[in-house]
């Protein structure tokens, strides 16, 4: 498992379009299919351990929780932040005051190509 920041300090002004205070991060580009969701996990809720299909990049955006990879090592996580799970790695996650985060599932998933890696779990 990798773990990404990808708040504000990482992004790009955006200057075109007569844009004014606005940043963009980039962090993923696939050419091939993808599948993106949108994950609800309340307080004291978990998504149980099972592995992952393809590439999953699990994006939070709201709140904060815990991740776990294959290594079985729980590691915070926050608004900003992004983990990566590869094809296959067992893992689970969850919240205890809530959190919110998009996932992108593809097999054609190199965050590491436009996002930080804060740390690799």
């Amino acid at each position: 498992m990798k773990i990404y920041k990808f708040s504000k300090e990482h992004g790009k002004k955006v200057e075109k379009y007569q844009s004014h205070l606005a940043t963009y991060v980039k962090m993923a580009q696939t050419n091939k299919a993808a599948t993106i969701g949108y994950m609800y996990i309340d307080g004291e809720g978990t998504v149980g351990r099972h592995p992952a299909p393809i590439p999953q990049l699990f994006i939070v955006v709201e709140g904060e929780g815990w991740v776990i990879g294959g290594d079985q090592k729980r590691v915070s996580i926050k608004r900003g932040e992004a983990a990566l799970w590869e094809k296959g790695e067992w893992h689970t996650s969850g919240s205890e005051t809530g959190m919110t985060a998009i996932v992108i599932q593809s097999e054609a998933l190199h965050p590491e190509a436009f996002m930080e890696i804060k740390t690799r779990a």
